[in-house]
């Protein structure tokens, strides 16, 4: 008896899991809705829901009028005042932000820095921030742990960070001084890595099982990869460095290093430099490419498309993936044309792989990272609601 009760027990808790990441991911659900998605019947779902919401994880509110005959179903959301603390240390700035089950940012905040940031650095900022908004914007809001993406080979298995070059970070247990600093649970990934699955749940790649996804920022270039509907990592977790890659560069004038790798020739700050900007956060480089209007500008984007174009061609080739996703710079690099961008890709890939390829700019923007890397630090609760 005692092993059929926990045997049930394992049950319920994995439909509490199944029930709490559809209306995370899918939005709100009515619970006629959750029923036919689920295949559990109307009684389970009306108590597996009265569960959650007695444990503060989704709110039940009345629907909107219908014209339906007979009482409408009752309508579940994810409750916006559980969160989790997302972290991203860059060359050039911090972000830090709660992000609320259902996938919005509910506040946010960049520093930036002139200096290299070290760990205990990165944890003493987001206790400091995280404190501050414990009396204001999070007041009364459960928080339910950390995620941090960073720009690095991070091992899957402990979340150290075998080599963050740009950072100066080496074997680095990043996630200890951060538990110490927050008392709170903490998850660290590849920056890039968990922008693929943000943008696979929430944005571009949405309903697609075969993604590429490479990730533009200040510390270069990273990438993810979705194949079969699942992350692949690789067997230390370090797959997807397309920014360590030597490009093709059809055209030596367009070389601008002697044996660069790919994100040294496709950079941030090469457009930071020709627009003469010392720094700018994504939506200030956009908005600011978008503006120029000199040769100079033009030329630099359009070397660096050019670039970009015959590497994802490779991709395309060896991986046949449905859907690549853009992030950060990379992502304004697509949009100064994005009929012009495809083109150049197919001209360099295979026909057969890139037959039905779409390629788009991240959807998520700036808050692709800090998606991500909450999504990893929900991970736990999503698994076991009740634990």
């Amino acid at each position: 008896m005692a092993e059929r009760g926990m045997s049930v027990e394992g049950v319920r808790r994995r439909n509490l899991g199944e029930v709490l990441r559809l209306v995370h991911r899918e939005g709100a659900q009515s619970r006629a809705r959750i029923t036919a998605a689920t295949g559990l019947n109307r009684s389970t779902v009306a108590d597996l829901v009265a569960s959650l919401a007695e444990a503060g994880l989704v709110e039940e509110r009345e629907p909107g009028q219908t014209r339906r005959v007979g009482r409408p179903s009752p309508i579940v959301a994810p409750s916006e005042d559980v969160v989790a603390i997302a972290v991203n240390p860059e060359v050039d700035a911090i972000e830090v932000g709660a992000v609320a089950l259902g996938g919005a940012v509910r506040v946010r905040v960049r520093e930036d820095v002139d200096h290299l940031l070290t760990p205990d650095e990165t944890a003493r900022i987001v206790a400091r921030v995280l404190d501050g908004w414990r009396t204001h914007e999070l007041a009364g809001a459960r928080v339910v742990g950390v995620g941090v993406a960073v720009p690095a080979l991070v091992r899957a298995r402990d979340g150290v960070v075998r080599l963050a070059p740009h950072l100066g970070w080496r074997d680095a247990a990043v996630g200890e001084p951060l538990r110490e600093a927050t008392a709170l649970p903490v998850v660290v990934g590849n920056d890039a890595s968990l922008g693929a699955r943000a943008e696979h749940l929430f944005g571009a790649a949405k309903g697609y099982d075969d993604v590429v996804y490479l990730n533009g920022g200040a510390s270069g270039i990273g990438g993810g990869l979705i194949l079969g509907g699942r992350t692949i990592g690789g067997a230390g977790g370090y797959a997807g460095e397309w920014g360590q890659n030597r490009p093709g560069i059809l055209d030596d004038a367009d070389r601008r290093t002697a044996a660069g790798v790919l994100e040294d020739e496709v950079s941030r700050w090469r457009l930071l430099e020709v627009l003469g900007l010392a720094s700018a956060d994504d939506p200030t480089l956009a908005r600011s490419l978008a503006e120029a209007d000199t040769a100079a500008v033009a030329d630099e984007v359009g070397r660096q498309r050019r670039i970009l174009a015959t590497a994802l061609a490779n991709a395309v080739n060896v991986l046949n993936p449905s859907v690549i996703v853009l992030g950060g710079f990379l992502g304004m690099l697509v949009a100064a044309d994005e009929a012009g961008f495809d083109a150049a890709v197919r001209e360099h890939a295979l026909a057969a792989p890139a037959e039905g390829l779409d390629i788009r700019p991240a959807a998520l923007a700036e808050d692709r990272l800090l998606i991500g890397a909450a999504e990893a630090a929900l991970g736990a609760l999503l698994a076991d609601p009740l634990a």
